[in-house]
């Protein structure tokens, strides 16, 4: 169970279980490897899952000696049997919180009825501007001068879920979608890192369209347990 207390340090029942997902080259996962082979920081990453074989993020697991496991949806009839597939596999590892770290696939009934309210998710852009796929590329085209990454707890929209934090990334005059993507990225990471070793030791609750660092009061929230 995430700690309800606000103390700092490791919960006393040891790191906090975490699955992530993946879709491609994993720097996000890696930068989650990293921060949690420090003790301190309170967090286990115990299992990495993707919607494809053969990825870098899938490798960079294995070497950090993580359990993987993969669902291509064209391996089921239809979206909703690769949904409960996911949805049992990421249970199977009892994790307290589900990051979604480059992770390319919705997510349906099945998995929001397990895991909604502990699941997270990193976009690249100032959400709710530029939600999707293509972020920054939506960025450049509309000619804003700031982007930046968006943590939030994935509901059943497209991001659409209670923002837990976001960092600003400005736009240069000669940005390419690779290197705004880039620079996004570079934001993203300690961003991500930061606030889900937060999340793990200190809990959060969902009030509204605030997320709330500390367990569920009298004043009602959703616990994210």
């Amino acid at each position: 169970m995430i700690n309800d207390s606000a103390a700092p340090g490791v919960p006393a029942s040891g790191p906090v279980p975490i699955v992530v997902l993946v879709s491609g080259s994993g720097t996000l996962l890696q930068a989650l490897l990293d921060a949690s082979a420090d003790p301190e920081y309170g967090v286990q990453v115990v299992a990495v899952g993707a919607d494809r074989d053969g990825i870098e993020g899938l490798a960079r697991a294995e070497r950090a000696g993580v359990p993987t496991f993969v669902h291509r949806v064209r391996d089921y009839a239809d979206r909703a049997a690769w949904d409960r597939a996911v949805s049992e596999d990421v249970a199977s590892y009892h994790p307290e919180l589900v990051v979604s770290a480059g992770f390319l696939k919705l997510v349906g009934e099945s998995f929001l009825e397990r895991f909604g309210g502990r699941y997270l998710n990193s976009h690249n852009a100032l959400l709710p501007s530029f939600p999707g796929i293509h972020g920054p590329r939506d960025a450049l085209d509309y000619g804003v001068k700031v982007t930046g990454a968006t943590l939030f707890v994935v509901d059943a929209g497209v991001d659409t879920g209670a923002i837990v934090a976001q960092c600003v990334v400005p736009v240069e005059d000669d940005d390419t979608v690779d290197t705004l993507t880039e620079r996004i990225k570079q934001a993203e990471r300690p961003q991500l890192v930061d606030w889900v070793g937060r999340l793990a030791r200190e809990g959060f609750r969902v009030e509204g369209r605030r997320v709330v660092l500390g367990s569920a009061d009298s004043a009602g929230g959703t616990d994210a347990r």
